[in-house]
């Protein structure tokens, strides 16, 4: 008996259903509800195709900013080189 009132106690209130889940607004149902019914386009939810996408802007970025380096100093070496 003192078990089985050890583990009502050790149970959350969610799972009873007796707290509202504070994770995020897509658990409440109201709100599933309301995207369904608007008929909006749905969410991409992945990230793992936004976060590759990023990198691989900011590698190009990279590799451009490298390139303008590498013709920066080799413009002014050859200045440099003019000038004696």
């Amino acid at each position: 008996m003192l078990r089985a009132v050890l583990n009502f106690f050790r149970r959350s209130p969610l799972r009873f259903g007796l707290r509202r889940d504070r994770r995020g607004r897509f658990r409440d149902p109201r709100f599933v509800s309301f995207m369904a019914q608007t008929n909006r386009t749905k969410l991409d939810t992945d990230l793992q195709d936004a976060v590759l996408q990023g990198r691989k802007v900011v590698k190009n970025i990279f590799r451009l900013a490298l390139a303008l380096g590498g013709a920066w100093v080799v413009l002014e070496s050859a200045r440099a080189l003019s000038v004696f």
